[in-house]
């Protein structure tokens, strides 16, 4: 039997403009399961089946609809004289019959079915029992719609008895069964879709003809909430494919994925920007063969998949670029490679911006010297300098001290500013008018310094004044009274001093009578009086006294970024000083910035003093730095120029200069050997070996 033997004609067809309710119904009163479809002009633009109709209606289009949105634009044709019995592999519910460029009909494939079976349906009714089995509801109608058989699945559907659903019209048993139903809008028997609870139901209709010139309908309600649910489903994965694909593209660094046999299935733009590698020369390839082909010189995905985890490597890519790539690996249930996502970054670009933020630091570093430089010319002579963050913490603390009156510890190492720190509480506070009285208790012999505290009377001792002295603390009656190096303080005068703390008042070597004071006490030390109170050599008790507020100092090497203040601040201090106008050189300050100052703020001074002074010209130049620091406290600095000779040689010169330096910054060989962190017989044996003598009265070395 060939297809023109069973094909329709004329060919149906249907307008763009038709709605999908129109359609439906068309299908079912031409008996059709699908017709081509025509502009205005007459022109075929398409097919329009039952196919697109449940396609339609399980994405949520609306009856409304025109079938235009939903045509099948490429037409499924066969010959008229093909073989029915080859139809079948067309996988089409609707098929057209071309001959060249003529069309001359349709085939409808649910009638084809009928003929592959065995022929055109008998008149006798039992010949549907094929149809009882089936999983949707059946019904075999008349011409009026009225019901004339009916399967086991409609049976249950409809939930009644044969005598109440043979001989109604479908609708009415439908309706009665609980089913909603919408109709065509000139026969309300002809039913265009139907639901129950939240199930959809598509009838499908095709005609069943008898010998005795009867013609029947089959109705097969088709449940496409399936199809709409995997429609939605479906609509939904490419909602989401659509949204990686735009994410991935739009990632600034490339993207690279393989599968888990490092096969490449994707790449991104920014990926071709970067390696100038494009898709369709990689794709569908392992990357074993780009390796191999020159693409790469290693492959960070082969990595991947033989360590099961992530890896980075610097790639080449042909020869030319060289980029960074992080390969990642996903796995899926089973615990399996699944991917390889591959991260790509142009090591290039990164550089260059490195350099650029390097190149903007140095400017920035350059501009804040200069404003520096303007700030020093406009304020040469401030209190104290500022910049660190611990300092400005210092100063806030010593505005808030100069509010009180309680009596302040001020620790920290030798030549911090603890002097400048206590001038300035003293300045602040309420007592500012009265005396600042400054005493060492190391620059004064043990004798003579309980008479310099409290005075004496006359004839209290031989070579006493016969009017008698006052002493520092009555001197600084209603002022402040500064005692620096309080650690040095004699353990039988520092029982004396509690008793002044406790009673206020005084009494003079050789008298009786006590003497009340206002003073407040700042006491200053760079040895830790917390150690000399365990080994006794600080009484506790005093300690507790003087330690009612600590402040403590940072050594000049925590705030490194101060250094640059304080050589302007010396600067234009001794310009003033001697009557100049020397100016320094950025790589003379160079030096000075990174040098270590282990004789803090007094050192930096010191040497300042000696460029302003020594310097021959108007400018201070790196040469002038080197040749003063070389005979300078700070000749161990970062900033000296390299030493010659051996190893060894360069130990001993530094292990000297260290000695010396420690000699010359603290009293005595004790403390020496305290700073240095060894035995006070190995400071005084190593000081005879390199030929450092202490000077009896200043307590400082020399060089033999």
């Amino acid at each position: 039997m060939k297809v023109r033997d069973i094909m329709q004609t004329p060919v149906k067809t249907l307008r763009e403009g038709t709605s999908l309710r129109e359609a439906a119904g068309f299908f079912r009163r031409e008996t059709v399961r699908g017709a081509q479809v025509v502009n205005e002009h007459g022109f075929s633009t398409g097919v329009f089946s039952y196919e697109e109709l449940l396609k339609a209606l399980a994405a949520g289009a609306e009856l409304s609809d025109p079938i235009s949105l939903h045509v099948r634009p490429m037409m499924c044709s066969v010959h008229p004289d093909t073989a029915v019995e080859e139809l079948k592999r067309y996988g089409s519910s609707f098929l057209t019959v071309v001959d060249g460029a003529q069309i001359l009909g349709g085939i409808d494939m649910m009638a084809v079915d009928d003929i592959i079976k065995g022929g055109r349906i008998s008149s006798k009714i039992p010949a549907y029992a094929a149809l009882q089995d089936l999983p949707e509801a059946a019904f075999l109608v008349d011409e009026d719609w009225i019901v004339r058989w009916f399967n086991a699945t409609a049976a249950v559907s409809c939930t009644a008895e044969t005598a109440d659903v043979l001989g109604k019209p479908l609708s009415q048993v439908l309706t009665e069964a609980g089913f909603g139903i919408e109709t065509e809008p000139l026969d309300s028997q002809s039913i265009i879709i139907a639901w129950r609870d939240e199930t959809r139901f598509l009838p499908i209709t095709w005609s069943a003809s008898f010998p005795n010139g009867t013609s029947d309908r089959m109705v097969l309600l088709r449940n496409v909430q399936e199809e709409m649910l995997r429609a939605r489903e479906l609509t939904k994965l490419r909602s989401l494919s659509k949204e990686l694909d735009a994410i991935i593209d739009s990632s600034f660094d490339g993207i690279f994925i393989t599968d888990g046999k490092g096969r490449a299935l994707r790449i991104n733009r920014a990926y071709e920007r970067i390696t100038g590698i494009r898709a369709r020369e990689v794709l569908g390839k392992t990357m074993s063969e780009l390796v191999h082909e020159g693409f790469y010189d290693e492959s960070v995905t082969m990595k991947v998949l033989q360590s099961r985890r992530i890896e980075t490597i610097i790639q080449k890519v042909r020869d030319s670029k060289t980029i960074v790539v992080t390969g990642n690996p996903i796995f899926d249930d089973d615990g399996e490679i699944w991917r390889v996502v591959t991260n790509v970054r142009d090591v290039t670009e990164l550089r260059r911006l490195q350099l650029e933020l390097e190149r903007l630091a140095e400017l920035q570093n350059h501009y804040r010297r200069e404003l520096d430089s303007l700030r020093r010319n406009i304020n040469t002579s401030p209190e104290i300098i500022i910049r660190s963050k611990k300092m400005q913490e210092v100063h806030d603390q010593a505005m808030r001290l100069a509010q009180v009156d309680s009596s302040v510890l001020i620790t920290g190492e030798s030549g911090v500013g603890k002097e400048v720190v206590a001038g300035l509480i003293h300045a602040n506070s309420h007592r500012h008018a009265g005396p600042f009285i400054k005493i060492s208790c190391a620059a004064i012999p043990e004798q003579l310094l309980e008479s310099e505290l409290f005075g004496y009377k006359a004839g209290a001792f031989t070579g006493a004044l016969r009017s008698g002295k006052q002493g520092v603390f009555e001197t600084a009656n209603g002022g402040t009274l500064f005692l620096d190096e309080i650690g040095e303080m004699p353990l039988a005068l520092q029982a004396k001093l509690l008793r002044v703390l406790q009673e206020r008042t005084i009494v003079q070597v050789g008298g009786v009578s006590e003497t009340p004071i206002d003073v407040r006490i700042i006491a200053a030390t760079n040895r830790d009086l917390e150690e000399m109170v365990q080994t006794r050599q600080f009484r506790s008790d005093l300690f507790y006294r003087l330690n009612v507020v600590p402040l403590f100092i940072p050594p000049l090497r925590e705030r490194q970024d101060a250094v640059i203040d304080f050589i302007y601040h010396f600067l234009g201090r001794y310009n003033q000083k001697y009557g100049l106008n020397k100016q320094i050189e950025p790589e003379a300050m160079d030096l000075l910035i990174t040098a270590q100052w282990p004789g803090n703020v007094r050192q930096l001074g010191n040497t300042m003093e000696r460029l302003v002074v020594m310097a021959k010209g108007e400018v201070i130049t790196r040469a002038d730095v080197y040749k003063t620091m070389s005979t300078s406290d700070a000749a161990q600095t970062a900033c000296q120029e390299p030493l010659s000779g051996t190893l060894r040689d360069a130990v001993e010169r530094a292990e000297k200069q260290a000695l010396a330096l420690a000699l010359r910054n603290n009293p005595g060989s004790r403390a020496a050997a305290r700073a240095l962190g060894v035995n006070q017989s190995t400071v005084v044996r190593k000081a005879r070996r390199y030929g450092l003598h202490m000077h009896e009265n200043s307590d400082a070395p020399t060089h033999q």
